[in-house]
């Protein structure tokens, strides 16, 4: 056995919703560059053709990306939008994944053994319900990201301006912006990032291919990265570009994936790929191994402290 040892009791759903949001937050401080990258990849060229886009990349490929972040506007915008991203997590990851288990009970009425289409319902509805509750922060991460400080101002002084300075000048309704699109790549991002890590890992199991421990989490967590990556990064690049649009840029989320594939054809909606599975990939295995053992470490100092001396 790796790591902790399960318990005999199973994780509540206090300490799956507080493990997921934590969980999440370690991950995305150690991913973030790459976050940061596939955002510049996405929408780079979003104003030209595909011609006129490729001839004048700034940035080509997932380091290139990050050696041009780092030479032109420093180390520390390779971290931009942390705040904002960190907060997200917080309140996004500790609602679609801390609260998958309890809803998929909740649609399979308690039964132990769920269809693919339980997975998949509780998997759509936690996502929808977390980008809800988590859309503003999202936007404040993505206006960050996407700003290059090189020679100029910054956009937005701090998240706190950032996030009243959209309500002001956007209406309450610019904190929202991309909302239906991020439901969307969130649905497919939850259904493909949860259902496939739950089915994999169970598969291992039953197979007794593994056991419950860290290879397995390791195992499953990076198989779901890759499925996710390929499943919603089309979805990932809209809602990214939609959010980051200026005023009246797009009329809608539908009206900028249409823009997109006119200006810059099909490929546009793979652009920032690399990053995107890098960053998914190894995200998905930091949160996954580390929320599996923080739901166990708080099982067993809840056990300890209950026991009696």
């Amino acid at each position: 056995m790796v790591g902790f040892k399960a318990t005999d009791v199973p994780p509540t759903a206090t300490v799956k919703f507080l493990g997921a949001g934590t969980a999440a937050c370690i991950a995305d401080l150690i991913t973030f560059p790459l976050d940061t990258a596939k955002v510049r990849l996405q929408i780079q060229g979003e104003r030209q053709g595909p011609v006129q886009a490729a001839a004048s990349a700034q940035y080509r490929g997932v380091l290139g990306t990050i050696l041009t972040m780092v030479r032109t506007e420093g180390p520390r915008s390779l971290y931009k939008g942390l705040v904002a991203g960190l907060q997200r997590q917080m309140s996004f990851a500790s609602i679609r994944i801390g609260l998958y288990d309890s809803v998929k009970q909740f649609y399979t009425k308690g039964s132990e053994h769920a269809g693919i289409g339980s997975h998949l319902l509780a998997g759509s509805t936690t996502g929808a319900l977390a980008v809800a509750v988590a859309q503003p922060t999202d936007v404040v991460k993505v206006r960050f990201q996407a700003h290059a400080q090189a020679g100029g101002g910054r956009r937005y002084q701090s998240t706190t301006e950032a996030y009243k300075t959209i309500a002001r000048e956007e209406g309450f309704r610019g904190l929202w912006k991309g909302t239906s699109p991020n439901v969307a790549r969130n649905a497919v991002v939850n259904c493909a990032e949860l259902v496939t890590y739950d089915l994999i890992k169970d598969t291992l199991l039953k197979a007794n291919l593994m056991t419950d421990d860290l290879p397995c989490h390791f195992t499953s967590a990076f198989a779901a990265g890759f499925c996710t990556t390929i499943i919603a990064s089309p979805v990932d690049v809209v809602k990214t570009r939609y959010m980051n649009s200026a005023l009246c840029q797009y009329r809608s989320a539908g009206h900028c994936a249409l823009t997109m594939l006119q200006k810059e054809g099909p490929q546009a909606f793979y652009k920032g790929f690399m990053p995107s599975f890098l960053r998914l990939g190894s995200w998905n295995v930091v949160m996954f191994v580390t929320y599996e053992q923080l739901k166990r470490a708080l099982m067993a100092a809840c056990a300890s402290r209950d026991a009696p001396f």
